[in-house]
């Protein structure tokens, strides 16, 4: 069964689902935030049957989130490291691990997020940078940006106006 491709989509989140939207994806890139960079490493932390870790990083690699280096000549050997857009994840990956402790409960929790120059456990929030204002404080919702499609602008337009005024627009 074939995927469908969202690398053309309009929405943003699409888009970041097309390349992050299975869970191998997201640990590797978790496992390499944390240092891994080497294949043992990562079949091994992760768990992972090698023919799927090989198109997982395969993939990471093609999407410019990793970036493959020979390290060794016989047998050659490479190494996965970081891209700049992979790092860029790390934000990402640090939101679903913070929304998992807060449903799963923080008595429960596996792993703490730490400062690693202090060792201080981090408590980690999403603000707005203009305004320093926390996420869960305002109330934010998305509409159609300038490079929005008619199709988007209508759309977002038919929700904000809510269920029963867009019923009677179509009539």
């Amino acid at each position: 069964m074939r995927r469908t491709r969202l690398t053309d989509a309009e929405c943003p989140i699409s888009r970041c689902l097309d390349v992050l939207g299975d869970w191998w994806s997201l640990l590797i890139l978790r496992d390499a935030l944390d240092g891994a960079t080497r294949f043992d490493q990562f079949e091994r932390n992760l768990g992972i049957a090698p023919n799927m870790l090989i198109r997982r990083l395969h993939g990471l690699v093609a999407d410019g989130l990793l970036q493959r280096r020979q390290y060794q000549q016989r047998p050659p050997r490479h190494e996965y490291l970081l891209t700049e857009r992979g790092r860029d994840v790390q934000p990402v990956i640090i939101a679903l691990g913070e929304w998992g402790d807060r449903h799963r409960g923080r008595e429960q929790r596996s792993l703490q997020l730490v400062d690693r120059e202090t060792g201080a456990v981090v408590d980690p929030v999403l603000v707005d940078r203009g305004t320093g204002r926390r996420f869960d404080e305002i109330d934010v919702g998305y509409v159609a940006g300038p490079a929005a499609s008619d199709a988007l602008k209508a759309r977002f337009a038919e929700l904000a106006a809510g269920p029963e005024e867009a019923a009677a627009r179509r009539g």
